[in-house]
């Protein structure tokens, strides 16, 4: 039998969060194999599946790319916004807003001075720039931005970037 939760306030259960962490450390793992990983039979893993799908638990499978090894540079930013809170709807429809522009990767609700956190990417320092200047500030309730560019990724969901490569630190000598 099938346990009826997944999401909306019902309890997961124990073999349901296992499947999900699985496929969250790895999309490509298979129902069969993730049935012979968790006990259980491939029809309830695959209806397991069927209703993270369509209740929204699993919203897409992923694969984390590490585009300098790829042979592509991109650039990447962390943008603070402050926002003014709009009436009925808070932050909501700024971070909504935000997060409909293709160069966000992610928007956050953040605590401290700022209120939005932005992970932007694009091809060149001046394209984030540029976003930032004719896209971002200019919005109505956007009080203000501060951006950090990223200058190397060490980990990136979860992954390493560099492969497990050691620093490699020249010694000291006095």
């Amino acid at each position: 039998m099938v346990p009826s939760a997944l999401v909306g306030g019902e309890k997961v259960t124990k073999k349901e969060k296992e499947i999900l962490r699985l496929l969250e450390k790895d999309a490509r793992i298979s129902p069969a194999k993730l049935a012979a990983m968790t006990d259980m039979p491939v029809a309830e893993v695959d209806a397991i599946l069927r209703k993270a799908e369509a209740q929204g638990a699993i919203l897409r499978y992923k694969t984390v790319i590490n585009w300098d090894r790829a042979g592509e540079q991109q650039v990447w930013a962390l943008i603070e916004v402050k926002v003014t809170p709009q009436r009925e709807v808070g932050f909501e429809s700024t971070a909504e807003r935000i997060a409909r522009f293709p160069q966000a990767r992610s928007v956050y609700l953040v605590s401290g001075t700022y209120d939005l956190a932005v992970l932007v990417t694009g091809e060149t320092m001046h394209q984030v720039a540029a976003f930032v200047g004719e896209k971002l500030a200019p919005l109505e309730s956007v009080q203000g931005t501060v951006t950090h560019f990223i200058l190397k990724r060490f980990k990136d969901d979860g992954e390493l970037m560099q492969g497990g490569e050691g620093t490699q630190r020249l010694p000291i000598s006095l």
